[in-house]
């Protein structure tokens, strides 16, 4: 018997077989093939097939997991579409929102410019009506004033250059001054404060500016005060013929 083993090992080694393979044909026992640690190696490598046979996955091709398959691929384009329609929904309710928002901050700033465009020519406005007595006040005097002597003079001049100056900053407030007459009354521009009866001017023209009255560019800052030409009241004449009672 030892003779045949070594035969068989001479045998193997011209071969070029491995050792351990040859000690496993050569053995007659189960229990030597599982104790030696070359032959373990060589279990596990006819074992592992049967593992990879434990994990097959079904496939189209088998005809079994096909229907299965598309009907989750199915929900989830559902669902995918259902949440891209959401999607779409939001968007356009958000851009609603801010167009709504946009339009209301558009008219929130041109009303607020024009409130303060108001409330700056109200304010202007006021300050000139506060001026206005000032500088009838200086149109009073040179019409009243009639200066005699060299000192006079001068202050007539000194004042009425302190007038022409206060003028001249209200013409560039946009004030100017209005001249009606000769016109027809207007109770938007005038305010009659006397009647004068004349045939000399139809009825409603304006005699004479008593207050002067102003613009604040084409708005007007203060009405003139007016004398308006009245008809003239025609008396009655008295018959020649008429006889008193004490001739009877």
């Amino acid at each position: 018997m030892i003779d045949d083993n070594k035969q068989v090992n001479n045998t193997s080694q011209q071969l070029g077989e491995p050792t351990e393979v040859k000690q496993v044909i050569m053995s007659d026992s189960p229990t030597q093939i599982n104790s030696n640690e070359s032959g373990s190696e060589v279990t596990e490598q006819v074992a592992a097939p049967k593992n990879v046979s434990g994990d097959t996955t079904l496939t189209p091709e088998n005809g079994v997991a096909a229907p299965e398959k598309a009907e989750v691929e199915t929900a989830a384009l559902a669902a995918l579409t259902q949440q891209v329609e959401l999607l779409k929904a939001q968007l356009e309710e958000r851009s609603t929102q801010y167009m709504r928002i946009a339009a209301d901050f558009e008219n929130y700033r041109k009303r607020t410019s024009k409130e303060k465009e108001e409330l700056d020519a109200q304010v202007k406005r006021n300050t000139i009506l506060e001026l206005l007595p000032v500088v009838d006040n200086f149109e009073r005097a040179r019409s009243h004033l009639k200066p005699q002597t060299e000192g006079e003079m001068t202050i007539h001049k000194s004042y009425q250059g302190v007038y022409k100056q206060l003028v001249d900053s209200l013409k560039r407030l946009g004030v100017s001054p209005m001249r009606p007459e000769g016109q027809e009354f207007d109770p938007n521009l005038h305010e009659a404060v006397m009647r004068e009866p004349t045939d000399e001017h139809p009825e409603g023209t304006v005699l004479e500016e008593l207050v002067r009255g102003y613009y604040l560019g084409d708005r007007v800052l203060r009405h003139a005060m007016v004398k308006v030409a009245a008809p003239k009241e025609d008396t009655p004449p008295v018959p020649e013929d008429q006889s008193s009672p004490t001739d009877s």
